[in-house]
């Protein structure tokens, strides 16, 4: 299985595919549109690669950084879910922004995605939600809550994810620690993401 690709870029074959030349070896690879934009022909580049195989067919998925191939993995994952659905959803939103969609259960941000509508948003959040283990919000927790539910929550959403225990435990003693869960998962994953940049 290929699990990454670092090689020069030779062309943008269309907008969501680009060829990657490594070891004299061209690879067509299927990228976001917000991908495509950094791979520029003639450079150098390296991708995160999903490799998809079925009894027909090898496909490439490339990705600039884990946490979006990690995302990727786990939408296909959800029933429903298919290689082209989940790079439709990565090509509206971030893997950041997808969290935040699904964890305040906003509808209206999943039928943006071109060919998704109210009832298969509606849907796609219920399994989302237990597909990337992410906390549940919408209770209110006591004021005095400040260690206590809100952190459980994003230890267990941040290892749904992929996480290991120690990032987790280095990222939770650096961020503000509140009741409000899914502002305290926005600014860790904010700080882990700038780690791995």
């Amino acid at each position: 299985m290929i699990g990454s690709l670092r090689g020069r870029v030779l062309e943008r074959l269309s907008d969501t595919t680009v060829l990657v030349e490594t070891a004299g070896v061209g690879y067509v690879v299927n990228v976001t549109p917000r991908t495509l934009a950094e791979l520029e022909p003639t450079t150098d580049a390296f991708l995160h690669i999903h490799h998809h195989v079925r009894e027909d067919a090898e496909t490439l998925f490339g990705f600039l950084d884990r946490d979006e191939r990690r995302i990727f993995g786990q939408l296909i994952e959800t029933t429903g879910i298919g290689p082209v659905l989940a790079m439709a959803i990565l090509a509206t939103h971030s893997p950041r922004v997808l969290v935040d969609l699904v964890v305040s259960g906003d509808v209206a941000g999943l039928t943006a995605v071109p060919g998704v509508g109210k009832k298969t948003a509606e849907r796609l959040l219920l399994e989302l939600k237990d597909r990337l283990n992410l906390p549940v919000i919408d209770e209110p927790r006591p004021v005095g809550d400040r260690a206590g539910g809100g952190v459980s929550d994003v230890r267990d959403a941040l290892a749904g994810l992929g996480y290991d225990e120690s990032e987790i435990r280095a990222v939770l003693r650096e961020i503000a620690i509140t009741n409000d869960a899914a502002a305290m998962l926005r600014e860790a994953l904010s700080l882990l993401g700038a780690r791995r940049a």
